[in-house]
């Protein structure tokens, strides 16, 4: 690798700061390339290329002459015959200093057991306390590492890619430097989990392929809105880096294809006023997506972090995510809490928003100083810096870990099984909420308890953590068996009678024989708990009639578990259909209401359970009587309406109803009423959309609030 000589770096210095003091980089460029005479990286390189390095990644930050100093001395007093007192005699106490501060940190093992872990982050913390430039050179000396990180022993990436991954990649993005933290990810990400990586490139190499330059074209439309708002500023777009979106991808457990905020675009104003003026442009031009609307000018983040972020449907209907800010709010953005030591043409960049690093650190030290011990600090470090977990606290103030997306159900489980069991409500911050609530980094949680309660069916759908399914489902089946049978016996003879047969003892006990069933009772609970679906049993048994396709199930008849006496009709907010999981709520004078097991509304009745009743669907071959709405966006163009509805003929639908929800000059959104069969048909009909290329977007669409 060309190493980057003495008066390249100084020209780099030079660029923001004309008045640097050149003979004194000149000499400590010198007295390094002394001290490291002889040593080689792995690479085969002169030791020397890496701190000349690390200082040319700290000029891109415009920092000051100590800091370049520090990166090109950082591994003497560690690797060389140099010592403190001659670097002090050199350069001063003050890069001596940050030279031996650079030297603690590169000594802590920061990888090891957690309570060693929570001790070395506290000394870590102690280190930047001193000075914050200790860590500025100490992240760029790791970026370098992991830049070259291809010549060290496997085990050796491995280790050191987790440490970037766990340690200095969330500590980066702690400081506002979001460059920095996602460079690093994405190079951890490579050693971590290269296929995974590779196979995000393969898909953006395709997406081009099929879609054309999309950050080019939302450019251009960006930068024509602009122009018609008569506002100056200029327009960056880019995709976002392969972990970024891997990272998306688990959170929001979808494949790249479903994923449509995969690029992101920057506008950088003149003035606050314009940042405004700006976001009028774009939510007038396209529609914003509820949610996720965050005013960080109005609201600034403890690093200084200013920038208003919103997502907005953009060309063809697909997700764009936008920041806009000003190119002050956009140089703090870039440099974080560092901000406050660039230079901008030999004088100190005297920039209103950059953060103060003692007092950022004075309060981010408070909320960690009051930790007694070393575990508590690491949990509360944590806290911080993951945003991939929720640290929630109990009200005697010990920390709960748990992933993000959690419910106060997950950490009732996480304190105890029983705990979990009998939960009938939770508090957060002292505020009662729903059991559906997602949980949020720092807030106390109370479980409200009750004896004779038992968990319910429908929170396997609530909860996120293996241990609370796990539980609930262990649970359920102890304690709901008998409910279950009864349910499984009903499901069972209504199956058994659509093919003309009975489901008699000895037809179960045969059933479950050839199933591998403990009997004909763990048959009919199976049935009832829709572990087991009837048409399954119904096969075991009779192959060739289940096969057989009979007539169609009366859809006054489909749902199966109500009395005699009962009727039922379909929620409009979730709009279930045949082949998911539903369940009935009583109304007085309406008879049953069935809706899918996940709707929101069912929220709202949580603490009603005498009005739940387990329902399924029946098992035979359903109508295409059931109606579900659909959310779709189609280009703009001629005769794609036409080729659109006769695409969901030709799967055998009918449409019983269409409207425009929203007219723009490239793209139109329909809310469509197709009347289906069953799941499969659903997904039949969607799939087939999805692949037309004048659809830009389909999805389901449910309204809480729809009535029936």
């Amino acid at each position: 690798m060309p190493r980057i000589d003495v008066e390249d770096l100084i020209a780099l210095v030079r660029n923001y700061n004309p008045k640097t003091n050149e003979a004194r980089l000149r000499l400590a460029y010198d007295y390094g390339e002394r001290m490291h005479e002889g040593q080689t990286r792995q690479s085969g390189d002169p030791y020397f290329t890496h701190p000349v390095a690390v200082a040319a990644i700290l000029t891109e930050m415009h920092l000051d002459d100590a800091t370049i100093i520090t990166a090109l001395l950082h591994d003497t007093i560690e690797d060389t015959k140099s010592t403190y007192g001659e670097i002090a005699a050199l350069f001063g106490e003050e890069v001596a200093e940050l030279v031996d501060g650079v030297t603690k940190l590169t000594n802590l093992q920061l990888s090891s057991s957690e309570t060693k872990q929570a001790e070395n982050f506290r000394k870590l913390f102690m280190a930047m306390s001193k000075d914050l430039r200790v860590i500025l050179v100490k992240l760029a000396d790791r970026l370098h590492n992991m830049r070259t990180i291809k010549y060290q022993r496997p085990e050796k990436q491995a280790q050191k890619a987790r440490e970037t991954m766990d340690i200095y990649a969330p500590l980066a993005g702690r400081m506002g430097m979001q460059w920095m933290r996602e460079e690093l990810e994405d190079l951890a990400f490579r050693v971590l989990n290269p296929e995974g990586r590779n196979s995000i490139i393969r898909r953006f190499i395709t997406l081009q392929r099929e879609t054309g330059d999309v950050v080019h074209q939302i450019t251009l439309d960006i930068r024509t809105e602009l122009e018609k708002a008569g506002i100056e500023a200029d327009v960056f777009g880019r995709a976002k880096k392969p972990y970024a979106i891997w990272r998306k991808m688990q959170e929001k457990n979808q494949g790249f294809s479903r994923l449509s905020d995969i690029y992101g675009f920057r506008i950088i104003t003149d003035s606050e006023a314009d940042c405004y003026r700006v976001l009028g442009a774009m939510h007038r031009r396209w529609r914003s997506v509820p949610g996720r609307f965050k005013d960080y000018i109005s609201q600034p983040k403890s690093n200084g972090y200013r920038s208003i972020h919103t997502t907005v449907s953009g060309r063809d209907g697909k997700r764009v995510e936008i920041q806009i800010r000003t190119r002050q709010m956009h140089e703090v953005a870039e440099a974080g809490v560092a901000a406050h030591w660039s230079y901008r043409d030999g004088v100190r960049a005297e920039n209103p928003f950059a953060v103060d690093p003692a007092k950022w650190l004075a309060a981010l030290t408070e909320r960690f100083g009051n930790a007694e011990d070393h575990d508590e600090f690491l949990e509360n470090v944590k806290l911080e810096m993951y945003s991939d977990q929720v640290f929630c606290f109990t009200p005697k103030g010990d920390v709960v870990k748990l992933p993000k997306g959690a419910t106060p159900l997950d950490y009732a489980y996480a304190i105890h099984t029983r705990i979990g069991d009998s939960c009938v409500g939770a508090k957060v911050d002292n505020i009662r909420v729903p059991l559906w609530t997602r949980l949020k980094n720092g807030q106390s949680i109370e479980i409200i308890t009750a004896e004779g309660q038992r968990p319910q069916a429908t929170w396997i759908d609530i909860v996120v953590t293996g241990r609370a399914k796990a539980a609930i489902r262990k649970s359920l089946r102890e304690e709901d068996r008998e409910r279950f049978i009864k349910l499984g016996r009903e499901l069972a003879r209504v199956a058994f009678e659509h093919i003309g047969k009975k489901s008699t003892d000895k037809a179960l006990k045969t059933a479950a024989k050839t199933l591998g069933l403990d009997g004909p009772k763990e048959v009919l609970a199976r049935l009832g708990s829709a572990e087991l679906r009837a048409q399954e049993v119904v096969k075991a048994l009779y192959p060739e009639l289940a096969a057989v396709t009979g007539d169609e199930v009366d859809a006054s008849r489909a749902v199966v578990g109500l009395s005699a006496d009962q009727s039922f009709s379909r929620a409009q907010c979730c709009q279930p259909v045949p082949g998911e999981r539903i369940v009935g709520i009583t109304y007085r004078g309406r008879g049953v209401m069935v809706h899918a097991i996940d709707c929101p509304a069912l929220a709202e009745l949580e603490e009603e359970p005498e009005r739940w009743i387990d329902l399924h669907w029946h098992s035979g071959k359903h109508s295409a009587a059931h109606t579900v709405t659909m959310n779709v966006t189609i280009r703009n163009d001629a005769g794609v309406l036409g080729r659109i509805c006769t695409l969901i003929g030709e799967q055998k639908a009918n449409i019983s109803d269409l409207h425009f929800a929203d007219r723009k000059p490239d793209f139109y959104r329909l809310l469509i009423d197709v009347d289906l069969r069953d799941v499969e048909h659903l997904h039949t009909v969607m799939t087939a959309m999805e692949a037309e290329s004048d659809v830009a977007a389909i999805e389901r669409y449910t309204d809480p609030d729809r009535k029936p």
